[in-house]
């Protein structure tokens, strides 16, 4: 059967509809009616990347079980995409890395559990490591419940909200002053056994979109003014899903989608129109078997992108071509044996 000429719907119904074909499209495994883009071939660079000059800002490299080490920014090198990056978080399986993020000397940092509890780390107090190192042991400060791991960290802001979402695509917004440096160590700010475990943060001002994406590639844009203040259903998980990514966006905005299997694509905001409502089932951001993680970029930024073998390697974002439709991406990372699972970003060179 043909698709009618549905020009005159209404705009939530053709939404409705179109999610629906999404997801018809997913179970069955097919191509939606969304256009798919043929992949770019891939390309090999010879010509070096300039080297960045030597700053204070740093990586910081936290892995599940808590081990955390910070790197300055400028040692790690910075390659074209599709390379195979160097070791970093020098740690044994089954820990892997949960998180990576770039911050100045002078900034604090909030862990965040699977258990939705949160703790604050002075940057300035870790000492500067070598790019392979081993890292220092969190629960030393702060002791871990059985059963919980770091799964995000974010750094500390003076303004804003923390947008928390689990892995049943439940989602909660939080004013910035809870989780300040008089908040209680280990402070949860929800319970799990509620919304289900914390899966990703991201921090948000208040008046933009929120994108939600699944491991399995479905993504929903909604008003984050939406959200009910005790919490609502983000993204109607199909089963067997979980929910991988929170970001902050707007119209103009450009979101970098990372596959566990080393591809990626840089979507843009402009052509992923926003619900109505919360708690949809969503549509196709990227066509993947497992999206690792997903971050909000800028067309100078540079990625870093770190592996369950703990090998991180960081690349420029305008490398990744730009998209307003499903695609499975390029290679980004060379993988053998390994899987990508968690990503920053930084922005341009000085």
């Amino acid at each position: 059967m043909e698709r009618p000429d549905l020009t005159n719907i209404r705009t939530d119904v053709l939404a409705y509809i179109e999610s629906l074909e999404a997801r018809i499209a997913f179970l069955e495994g097919k191509r939606s009616r969304v256009t798919i883009h043929e992949e770019e071939p891939e390309i090999h660079h010879e010509t070096a990347l300039p080297e960045e000059k030597p700053t204070t800002d740093s990586l910081i490299s936290l892995s599940a079980n808590g081990k955390i080490k910070r790197t300055q920014r400028h040692l790690y090198s910075r390659q074209h995409r599709s390379g195979m990056g160097v070791f970093d978080l020098d740690i044994d399986l089954p820990d892997l890395p949960a998180a990576l993020q770039v911050c100045p000397e002078s900034t604090s940092l909030l862990l965040f559990t699977n258990l939705a509890r949160v703790f604050r780390l002075p940057v300035g107090k870790m000492d500067a490591r070598e790019v392979r190192a081993k890292g220092e042991d969190l629960t030393i400060r702060f002791p871990l419940e059985e059963g919980e791991r770091y799964v995000a960290v974010l750094p500390d802001r003076a303004s804003g909200f923390v947008a928390l979402a689990s892995e049943r695509g439940r989602i909660r917004i939080l004013r910035h002053h809870l989780f300040g440096e008089h908040m209680r160590p280990g402070t949860a700010m929800f319970k799990p056994e509620e919304f289900g475990q914390l899966t990703t943060v991201c921090w948000s001002p208040g008046s933009l979109d929120l994108l939600l994406l699944s491991r399995r590639g479905m993504g929903i844009r909604f008003s984050e003014k939406l959200v009910n203040p005790q919490g609502d259903l983000g993204l109607r998980l199909a089963e067997g899903d979980s929910l991988v990514a929170v970001l902050s966006v707007s119209e103009e905005s450009s979101v970098f989608i990372a596959g566990a299997d080393g591809r990626g694509t840089v979507r843009k905001m402009s052509s992923f129109a926003p619900n109505k409502s919360t708690g949809g089932s969503g549509k196709i951001a990227m066509r993947s078997d497992q999206i690792a993680g997903a971050l909000v970029v800028d067309p100078n930024d540079d990625i870093f992108m770190a592996s369950r073998l703990a090998k991180v390697i960081r690349f420029p974002v305008n490398e990744v071509p730009e998209t307003d439709g499903v695609v499975q991406g390029v290679v980004c990372m060379q993988l053998r044996a390994d899987d990508v699972v968690a990503l920053s970003t930084s922005k341009a060179l000085s």
